[in-house]
């Protein structure tokens, strides 16, 4: 059964729909496109056309490429295909197929292949539309929603991007049959982020049982995740607010980001990095007299539930990982700006926090 949802943003609306098995409901409205003369072209990356080759078979006509196959873009996976490298390949692909303003492009992938290809749309003829098909629970809750696009470059992650919004979201929740268990970890936790940063009610849930993929209600979290993303993007599209809005929705990224980054993108998956900077947080704000230790150990407790670390596996030089967070989007006029927890399921921004604080809580995850 397939459900929808509206992100309302004037010209630039667009729906997400939901369900299991929805991906033929898809093919048909590309099909419809093709009709129509205008040119679709795909892009997803080696272990989805391994583990999801009936997917990409069905949406794109077969994958050795008859006549009236979609054009299709196999990259490397993994977080280190987000570099201008393989943009050049991405827009080289869409060059040579023909690709005009009328076109449409289709993230099939995880959140890399969705920031990368919506970055190549956003800047292919300076805009072309396209549509996110996540395949990663992460991707589905989080990264396919809002039309934050972008690349990572040697000095960040995201540094370089656009906002560019999908011509429209579909999430097909039978997509994550195949998904490693460490990815569908990794997923939860931006669920965890979603229930700390607005909802203590979704996050009561996930403390009384964690969720997994035989959950009856993984379809109604997915769904929620999304329609609180939606509301913030609605009201902050652009993260212009002065405080709160759409920065926000980066709670535990700032401590992420920079683990990513020293790490080399290879040791930690993005969301097991996000989970140790949502402990990293959640010291933080304590230590600003917001919450408590008992409020502390409740986000621990859950992150772990989860199979997600609380802690770096290895220690990590303090030098580097506060070099990287001043290299943070966030940062103001040279400040450390984070969001904190006023609450479990309230937060804020704050500015002028003393970077002494911001080290000591990377230290008390195991920073040294």
């Amino acid at each position: 059964m397939q459900s929808s949802l509206r992100v309302n943003l004037g010209e630039r609306s667009y729906d997400l729909f939901f369900g299991s098995g929805i991906l033929a409901g898809l093919r048909d409205e590309l099909a419809a496109l093709r009709a129509t003369g205008r040119q679709v072209a795909l892009v997803t990356d080696e272990n989805l056309a391994r583990d999801q080759a009936g997917a990409l078979a069905m949406l794109t006509g077969g994958t050795t490429g008859g006549l009236d196959a979609l054009p299709v873009l196999i990259l490397p996976a993994g977080e280190g295909t987000k570099r201008m490298a393989e943009l050049g390949r991405v827009w080289d692909f869409l060059a040579s197929n023909r690709l005009d303003r009328s076109s449409v492009l289709v993230a099939l992938g995880g959140g890399v292949i969705g920031d990368l290809v919506g970055f190549a749309a956003a800047s292919y003829l300076r805009g072309i539309p396209f549509i996110q098909v996540p395949t990663t629970l992460l991707a589905m809750v989080d990264s396919s929603v809002g039309g934050k696009t972008g690349i990572n470059l040697e000095a960040g992650k995201n540094l370089v991007g656009a906002f560019h919004q999908p011509h429209a979201v579909h999430i097909d929740t039978a997509l994550l049959a195949t998904l490693p268990a460490r990815e569908f970890a990794a997923g939860m936790a931006e669920v965890i982020k979603y229930g700390l940063l607005a909802d203590a009610e979704l996050f009561a849930r996930l403390e009384r049982a964690p969720l997994t993929l035989a959950s009856d209600d993984l379809a109604a979290v997915v769904r929620r995740c999304c329609a609180l993303k939606a509301a913030v993007v609605e009201a902050d599209e652009r993260e212009t607010a002065k405080e709160g809005g759409r920065a926000l929705l980066n709670l535990g990224h700032t401590f992420g980001h920079a683990i990513e980054q020293v790490t080399g993108y290879g040791t930690y998956l993005h969301g097991e990095a996000v989970a140790v900077g949502l402990v990293a947080a959640a010291r933080l704000s304590q230590k600003l007299g917001y919450v408590g230790a008992r409020e502390v150990a409740r986000v621990e407790a859950v992150v772990t539930a989860h199979g997600l670390p609380v802690r770096l596996r290895e220690a990590l030089p303090i030098g580097p990982l506060t070099a990287a967070m001043a290299r943070d989007k966030k940062v103001r006029a040279g400040g450390l700006r984070f969001v904190v927890l006023r609450a479990l399921g309230e937060t804020a921004t704050q500015g002028g926090i003393d970077p002494a604080l911001a080290e000591a809580a990377f230290r008390e995850v195991g920073a040294v």
